[in-house]
Parts: structure tokens; C-alpha cells; sequence
């Protein structure tokens, strides 16, 4: 059965893209979760942490030079990357506070288990994710405010405390969980990455639905926007880490970990904070699709090649 709940989680794209198409043909389906976004996500985060141990943390004195490199490239590469973007094709101000925001979260769970399919570094891959999203509830405030502030006002303060709320709170739960209550928790543990998938499906299907007339209509340019974010930051990734000469395997985990975001993260985030903007929740939706396509498709190539202790590439 674990077995049947992995294949289903790495299908993940599939089921990104299956929802993201069904919602713009049919919003209802999926309009119906707008109220259980931020749940969800809750939900999610709580899912990462029950996969954790304390003891994980630890891990960061093993590999500090690449988790460094790779977390420094998220909070550096990606917002600038969003902030370049959006004023080079001129987004609409909602389009580009999304883009930004999206730009400026940390890596998402998903990046993980591209990182397995990719055989790239997956013990690496889960401590950026966890250090980025820990340090995303003070960054990912203050990058916004200073990148999308000309665009509309943003409130570092009230940002940050949902990101205590929504990240900080679940994961520290996850954690406390799973060291108190760990033989019970092997259960739940090999479902979590497909519930965590359906929920990140039905949080991007129904902002894609709710958001559908939108989507439809905003052209070439919102998807080029997002399609050039995800594509640069996986190439910036990969050369900033092949810059300072970690392996194939880093490489491909820093490459990963830049170029997929918390999307979910980024939709709850513009949902709170910028509710007199809908349209800021579109960017982030639309992420979470190209994202996963394109992690997917390279931990593909990757996957086909010989191992990377046998071909540097």
C-alpha cells in the first residue's frame, strides 16, 4: 500500500495540471475549497513536520556549506528573478505582487520528491526545505514589502504573523507529534506526501477557477511570466551551485529547491494579505503548475542518465 500512496504522490504534476485544466473548463468543481485554503495548507505543513525529527536539524552541521548556498539562492535568486520579470513584461500590479510574492517564498514540499525521482540529494533536499521555510516567516515579509511595495502596500507585520500561523505552528506540531507519539505515526507517515498532493491540487484548482475569466484572458504574458520565473531559477540554481564546485547530486538538489516554490504558501499568503487584490492568488496557482511540470521533466532527463557518482553533468 506505501507503495501505491508513492507512485500516486510522484504523479504529483499530473494531478496539478488534471485540476488546474478541469477548473478552467468547470470552476465549480473545485470553487467550492476557496474557504479551506488556509486549512489546508495547515494541513500540509502539519504533514511535513510529522516527517521530521528534531533530530533532523542536526543535519545541517553535515552539509552547512550547500544548504547555505541553496537557501541563499532561494531568498536571493527567485525575488529578484520575480521582481525582473514583472517589470520587464509590465504585469498589471495584482499579476506582479503574485509573481513576486510566489518569487519570495521558500521551497516547497514538492521539491522533495523531485529530488528522490531526480536521484539527486533527498536528506539535503528536506533540510533546505525545512531551513527556507523557517527562514521565510521573517524573509518572505520583508523581501514583498521591499520588491512589491511600489505596487501596492504591504503589511510586513500582519505577513509575518501568518507566516507564524500558517508555517511555523503546523510544522513545530508535526515535529512535537512525531517525537512523542513516532510508532503511531508510522501509519500516517507514508500517506502524508499524497495528502499533502490533493491538497495542493485543490488549493490551485479552485483559485485557477475562482480566478478562471482571468486566466483565460490575461494572455501570453502572465503565463510567459511565471513560465520564465521557474525556467531561470532552475538554470540559476543549478549554476550557482556548479559555480562553487558541489557535485552533480547538489547541483541538481540546489537547481530543484531554487526553482520550485511554496506555491500553496504564496495563494494563502495573497489570500490574507492582499484580499482587496484577487488576482494576486493567480500567479501563485499558475506556479504550482509550471513548477511541477518543469521539476518533473528535468528529474526525468536526470533520472535517465547514469547515476552522478558515474557522469558529472
Amino acid at each position: 500500500m506505501a507503495r501505491v500512496f508513492a507512485i500516486l504522490a510522484n504523479a504529483f504534476p499530473l494531478w496539478v495540471l488534471l485540476g488546474a485544466v478541469a477548473a478552467l473548463i468547470n470552476p465549480p468543481l473545485f470553487t467550492w475549497f476557496l474557504p479551506y485554503i488556509i486549512p489546508g495548507l495547515a494541513i500540509i505543513m502539519l504533514g511535513m513536520g510529522i516527517t521530521l525529527d528534531f533530530d533532523d536539524f542536526k543535519d545541517a552541521l553535515k552539509l552547512p556549506k550547500a544548504a547555505l548556498a541553496g537557501i541563499a539562492a532561494q531568498f536571493i535568486v527567485m525575488p529578484c528573478l520575480g521582481w525582473a520579470i514583472a517589470h520587464l513584461l509590465s504585469l498589471p500590479s495584482p499579476f506582479a505582487v503574485g509573481l513576486i510574492l510566489v518569487a519570495c517564498c521558500p521551497g516547497g514540499t514538492a521539491s522533495n520528491v523531485v529530488t528522490y525521482i531526480a536521484k539527486a540529494n533527498v536528506a539535503l533536499s528536506v533540510l533546505m526545505t525545512m531551513c527556507s521555510t523557517l527562514a521565510a516567516v521573517a524573509l518572505t515579509p520583508i523581501l514583498t514589502k521591499v520588491l512589491a511595495g511600489h505596487y501596492v502596500e504591504v503589511h510586513a507585520m500582519d505577513m509575518f504573523l501568518n507566516m507564524i500561523k500558517i508555517v511555523i505552528l503546523p510544522v513545530f506540531s508535526g515535529l512535537l507529534l512525531h517525537r512523542l507519539f513516532p510508532s503511531s505515526l508510522k501509519y500516517v507517515v507514508p500517506v502524508a506526501p499524497l495528502i499533502a498532493v490533493v491538497a495542493i491540487t485543490l488549493i490551485c484548482a479552485a483559485i485557477i477557477g475562482a480566478n478562471a475569466d482571468a486566466v483565460l484572458h490575461s494572455g501570453m504574458r502572465l503565463l510567459l511570466a511565471v513560465f520564465l520565473l521557474h525556467c531561470c531559477a532552475f538554470a540559476l540554481g543549478y549554476a550557482v551551485a556548479r559555480a562553487l564546485g558541489f557535485p552533480v547530486d547538489i547541483r541538481r538538489t540546489i537547481a530543484i529547491e531554487v526553482g520550485m516554490q511554496n506555491s500553496g504558501l504564496g495563494t494563502g499568503l495573497a489570500r490574507l494579505n492582499f484580499s482587496s487584490e484577487p488576482l494576486t492568488t493567480v500567479p501563485c496557482a499558475i506556479s504550482a503548475t509550471f513548477h511541477s511540470i518543469i521539476g518533473s521533466f528535468l528529474a526525468g532527463i536526470w533520472r535517465l542518465r547514469d547515476t552522478p557518482s558515474k557522469r558529472p553533468s
